[in-house]
Formats: structure tokens, C-alpha cells, sequence
């Protein structure tokens, strides 16, 4: 088996409503999907995080990567990425991700050559369904969806989130430049979802240490399960640990430094950020080792999603619910999608590779959006659309 083709489209994937975050507001994510071709008909499915990664998959990768076996993982990855100390030296991370799309693929064929599922080839599953966790956010309104502009109006979204598929896990933004509504959102969640709910929060290193800290002072008694970064460094987390005893988590995975200063407590990654599939299954496997918590990304097509319902269902150490913006995604490039979780739960596809089919009409209308609007801008700022914002935004 040989590969003869690779397909490479930058799509987008838009979500309902524009959601609101620490650096602006945000209307749905830019991805590239990968089509992997072989000899032998069969087509392995990838997923980059940026649609700038299309770009070096044609222009780069899939001139040296034609007429090469597809289950020479390493062997491909020799011809596409110098040694890993390079790249990390020369901080070439549009490289990585881009390869880790390809790799994904290559993955999906090993599984549909041997006609078995990911999470068998990662050792087989222990667990049939992978809890998710179901977001929230001040949000901006679109077509008369959205439109959660204060406190209470999140917690009536949650509520109907808990009523029409039985969420109980929730993760949502703690951002706002004024802290203040974001905690009284929280603590009006706590009250009304009770004791038992899991209630995470993101700031996406929103705020300074002292803010930071007084945070951390009004929401500890509110059972707050996981925070992610609440600040800009480990260094920083590390003297807020002091003050509070609620687990941090982060999207870089720095495991070198996390067990230095024993902060974070948890990393939620995408499979890209480590150049693929196989380099996960190694960090994943490090993080059990060093006791710290892994679970996935979130924003992300049905392909690279479904690919992480496999790798919680193949590591036991995965204990913790992995994020979803599912609700929120009313479209998908998969037959199979969008995701719905029903009672936290999203059951694990049971067929050959990845377990998702393509469909070439969901596909080309996410291309057309993207051809038509350009690439979503993660960090649009409604109030001051002609800048950036600086952080820490208090």
C-alpha cells in the first residue's frame, strides 16, 4: 500500500453565536482537513487546528510523502520534520501541527488497513462513553441565538442545557476585564445546579496575580473543579497555588516545567500541538507517570473530536471530563455530526481508524464559508475593533 494522493481543505466551522473570551469575541473556528489516499482505495482522515497548515501539507509534505508507505509513521515524519530539537529550537510550530494532521490520517488507515478501531490500536478501550463537558459564555447574539449578556441569562442557558440532554458537567469562561459578573454567574450555577454539578472555568490567562489571587478568594468556596489559566505563566500559577486550593489546568504542554514547580494540575491539549497521535500516547502515558491530569481540546470538526473520544477511551488515566463546544456547533464536516452529548455522555465510534465518514457536501460548504469570509479572527474585539487587546485585562 502506497499513498497516491493528499487532499488538504481549509474549511471553517462555525459556531451558533459569537461567544465572548478574554481576548474579544469569537465566531466559530478555522481548521484544515486532511485526505489521505492509498493504493489500495483506502482514504485516512486528518485535522489541522489552522487553515494556514493546508498550505504546507500541499506545498511541503505531500510532494515527499506520495509513494510512501502509510504505516511508516516514523518514516514519513523523517521526511517532513527535521529532528524535534530543531523545530522546537526554531519555535516551528506551524510545522508540527501541520504534520500532526497528516499523522492523524495516517493513523485513521492503520486502523481501516487492519480493520480496527483507534482505541484498539491504542490498546484497546475501557470505557464505551466519554463524558464531556458542555460549555458556557457570555455570548453575542445571532439570528435570535445567543444573546447571554448578563448573569442570569447564562444560568437560564445551563438550565436548558441540564433539561433537554441532561448536562451536569459544565465549563465556561471567567474572562470579563470586571470579574465581577463572571462570579456571580458561577455562584448563581452552584446554587441552582447544585452541590453535585462539576463546574470548570477558563480565563485564558485573563488576569494579573493579584486579581488572580482575590478570584480566587470569592469562587473557592463556590467548588470550582478545574481553573485554567487563571494567569499568564506556571511561575505565576505557582505563587497563586499559595492562596487557593483549586486545580489549574493549561493548553501548553510544558510537563518539564509543570513537575518543577508543581503547577499545573492538569493539561487539556489538542492531538496537533505534539505532532500527532503517537506523541500524545507518549505525553499522555508521561502525565500518569508524573500524576497530573490529561483530558482534550474543544473547538474542533468531528474528525480530531472523534479521535479524542478514542484516546479517553483507551487511557484509564483520562478521568476527568474533556471539554465540548458541541451545543454550540451546528455544523460538522462528518456524516455523523455535530456531537450531541446526552447526559454528559458521547458514546465512542466502534468502526475501522477514526470510526467517521467524510461527507463531501458538509465539507464543501465549510470550504465555501471559509472562501467567502476568510478565516475566522479568534481575536476580534467587539468594543475596539481596530486593535488587539493587551492582557492582563485586570
Amino acid at each position: 500500500m502506497k499513498i497516491t494522493a493528499i487532499r488538504a481543505t481549509p474549511v471553517n466551522i462555525p459556531l451558533e453565536a459569537p461567544y465572548l473570551w478574554s481576548y474579544g469575541s469569537l465566531a466559530g473556528f478555522s481548521k484544515t482537513i486532511v485526505e489521505v489516499e492509498t493504493s489500495d482505495g483506502l482514504v485516512g482522515l486528518g485535522e489541522g487546528p489552522s487553515p494556514a497548515n493546508a498550505a504546507v501539507i500541499a506545498n511541503s509534505f505531500a510532494p515527499r510523502l506520495i509513494g510512501r508507505d502509510p504505516i511508516d509513521i516514523q518514516a514519513c515524519e523523517t521526511l517532513c520534520l527535521p529532528s524535534w530539537r530543531g523545530v522546537y529550537t526554531d519555535v516551528d510550530f506551524a510545522s508540527i501541527r501541520a504534520f500532526g494532521a497528516i499523522e492523524m490520517a495516517l493513523w485513521d488507515l492503520r486502523g481501516k488497513a487492519w480493520n480496527r478501531p483507534l482505541s484498539d490500536l491504542f490498546g484497546g478501550r475501557v470505557r464505551d462513553a466519554i463524558t464531556f463537558t458542555d460549555y458556557f459564555a457570555f455570548r453575542e447574539a445571532r439570528d435570535g441565538v445567543g444573546g447571554e449578556s448578563d448573569p442570569q441569562a447564562v444560568l437560564d442557558y445551563c438550565l436548558g442545557q441540564r433539561e433537554r440532554f441532561g448536562t451536569t458537567m459544565f465549563e465556561g469562561k471567567l474572562s470579563t476585564a470586571d470579574p465581577k459578573p463572571s462570579i456571580e454567574t458561577l455562584a448563581l450555577l452552584r446554587d441552582r445546579l447544585g452541590p453535585e454539578a462539576v463546574l470548570r472555568i477558563d480565563s485564558n490567562k485573563a488576569y494579573s496575580l493579584a486579581t488572580a489571587t482575590r478570584i480566587a478568594q470569592a469562587i473557592e468556596p463556590l467548588g470550582i473543579r478545574s481553573w485554567e489559566d487563571p494567569v499568564a505563566t506556571f511561575e505565576d500559577m505557582a505563587k497563586l497555588r499559595r492562596h487557593t486550593a483549586i486545580p489549574f489546568s493549561v493548553h501548553t504542554p510544558d510537563l518539564r516545567r509543570a513537575v518543577a514547580l508543581g503547577v499545573p494540575d492538569a493539561f487539556c491539549t489538542d492531538v496537533n500541538v505534539h505532532g500527532g497521535i503517537g506523541r500524545t500516547l507518549k505525553f499522555i502515558a508521561a502525565c500518569e507517570q508524573m500524576g497530573l491530569d490529561f483530558w482534550c481540546y474543544s473547538g474542533d470538526s468531528g474528525i480530531a473530536s472523534s479521535v479524542y473520544l478514542h484516546l479517553a477511551a483507551a487511557f484509564e488515566h483520562i478521568r476527568e471530563p474533556s471539554q465540548s463546544l458541541f451545543h454550540m456547533q451546528p455544523f460538522d464536516v462528518i456524516e455523523e455530526g455535530p456531537l450531541r452529548p446526552r447526559n454528559n455522555l458521547v458514546a465512542v465510534p466502534t468502526g475501522p481508524g477514526i470510526g467517521v465518514t467524510l461527507s463531501p457536501d458538509r465539507l464543501a460548504f465549510c470550504h465555501r464559508h471559509f472562501v467567502d469570509n476568510g478565516p475566522f479572527n479568534k481575536f476580534h474585539d467587539p468594543d475596539r475593533p481596530d486593535r488587539f487587546r493587551r492582557l492582563p485585562l485586570s
